[in-house]
């Protein structure tokens, strides 16, 4: 019974232990939630089914339209009244009286319709639908687009949390260091040997480097809140990112990547779709010099007591023809209109284009800049890193001064935080190339 307990006990504290570590959450993980949970994602995808619903409208306009329509009216109107009893199929002799026909008596007529209408030729259908096609592709794209910039964000943000993690290991360095020197300042004044003002100032020193250590701890804390509510995480998870290596490859540059971006890119794709639909407008402004060409039917049910019952019926049924021969030039207007826009649309086109190429081209050169930056800065730390200690063995042996020693630290410091910087920077430009080539959610996500 002991050993039971005992097991219990120890099965008990596992699994605390276990709910107890923090989620480990990847790179590719907190991508794949963004892209799930997102609220800019969502709001995309649900205006994209809004625009599709936009088509299966335009649709709805080759089908037929049937109405159903009962109507209660009473009237002593000579008109009127001669009208109702003619429907309701109640005309007498005697209701060609003079006297009857100028002095009617109310009368009352329920009327029971059921019609239909039908587009035989209608050339502004076609250019609508167009139209709405056109919306639904651009939502689409949309949507693409917000993908794509959500993935980036928290590919951006992801980099922030880990530089903020690696600008929080070089301040718990730079606070271990400065407590080293404080030691030695307080060692040598013990022993005669130092000056009570390096005690001061490497306590001076100690206490500002502490203060950027809480700063680095509230810049981590900070980055991962921001990532968290970017990626749908509740505010109060507790979590770890895994971290990822900084060397992204990217593709060389040449025509076939820049052919694949000018393919790729969502702006382009948008440009071509705003183009497209231009071109449905200026159709439509057309079809206003057309005719229209419609089909109709009907079938009535009149009585004088009740509602859906008959004392007469009749049908009806025809073609109608209507052509606006003049509308006062807003036809006209309209086609010069339209035709403004679709030029509009096809400059906006060049202009994305040039853009497209200028940011690839940039996203490659800074790359590179990156790159380099990243070697000089590795190589300042390790210089830095060799200057504090040769200082330091100085130091102890009173061949310089407190004052080199900290600036050496200070300048140490500064290489290592440069170094995070440059790391991130680094990564940051690799996905930048990605980005520009409009493939980043699926080359990042491979």
């Amino acid at each position: 019974m002991y050993r039971l307990l005992l097991t219990g006990a120890v099965l008990l504290c596992t699994v605390a232990a276990v709910e107890a570590e923090p989620l480990k959450l990847s790179l590719r993980d907190a991508m794949n939630m963004a892209l799930e949970n997102n609220n800019q994602i969502k709001a995309a995808r649900f205006t994209s089914h809004a625009a599709r619903q936009g088509v299966t409208s335009a649709n709805s306009r080759y089908l037929p339209a049937v109405a159903f329509e009962e109507t209660l009216a009473a009237s002593n109107s000579p008109v009127n009244t001669f009208m109702m009893k003619l429907d309701e199929g109640r005309f007498t002799q005697n209701d060609f009286a003079i006297s009857n026909l100028n002095n009617p008596s109310a009368q009352h007529d329920f009327k029971t319709v059921l019609s239909i209408q039908q587009p035989l030729f209608a050339p502004s259908l076609s250019p609508l639908k167009d139209m709405a096609v056109k919306d639904a592709q651009k939502s689409e794209l949309q949507l693409e687009a917000a993908r794509q910039g959500i993935a980036f964000q928290t590919f951006y943000t992801y980099l922030e949390v880990q530089k903020a993690a690696a600008q929080l290991q070089a301040a718990d360095k730079a606070v271990a260091d400065a407590r080293e020197n404080m030691r030695l300042a307080t060692v040598r004044t013990s022993a005669g040997v130092g000056l009570r003002s390096d005690e001061l100032r490497s306590r001076t020193h100690f206490s500002m480097v502490e203060q950027q250590q809480i700063t680095a701890q509230d810049n981590l804390a900070l980055a991962k809140m921001k990532l968290a509510l970017l990626i749908g995480l509740p505010d109060d998870t507790v979590y770890e990112i895994s971290g990822f290596s900084e060397n992204i490859a990217v593709p060389a540059i040449n025509d076939q990547a820049l052919r694949n971006a000018l393919d790729n890119r969502v702006e382009i794709k948008q440009s071509h779709t705003d183009v497209e639909k231009s071109d449905a407008a200026l159709r439509l402004a057309w079809s206003g010099y057309l005719p229209t060409v419609g089909a109709f039917a009907a079938y009535q049910l009149n009585a004088k007591d009740a509602p859906l019952t008959s004392d007469h019926d009749a049908w009806s049924a025809g073609v109608s023809l209507k052509w606006q021969l003049f509308d006062g030039f807003r036809t006209n207007s309209e086609r010069k209109q339209a035709r403004a826009g679709q030029a509009a649309a096809r400059e906006m086109l060049e202009s994305t284009t040039k853009n497209v190429r200028y940011q690839l081209k940039e996203s490659y050169l800074r790359r590179d800049e990156a790159g380099k930056r990243l070697e000089v800065a590795r190589h300042a730390v390790v210089d830095a890193e060799e200057t504090v200690r040769l200082l330091t063995k100085r130091y102890e042996n009173s061949l310089s001064t407190l004052v080199e020693l900290l600036d050496a630290q200070t300048a140490l410091n500064q290489a290592r935080a440069n170094l995070v910087e440059t790391e991130a920077g680094y990564a940051l430009a690799g996905g930048q190339v990605y980005y520009m080539t409009g493939t980043f959610v699926k080359e990042m996500l491979k």
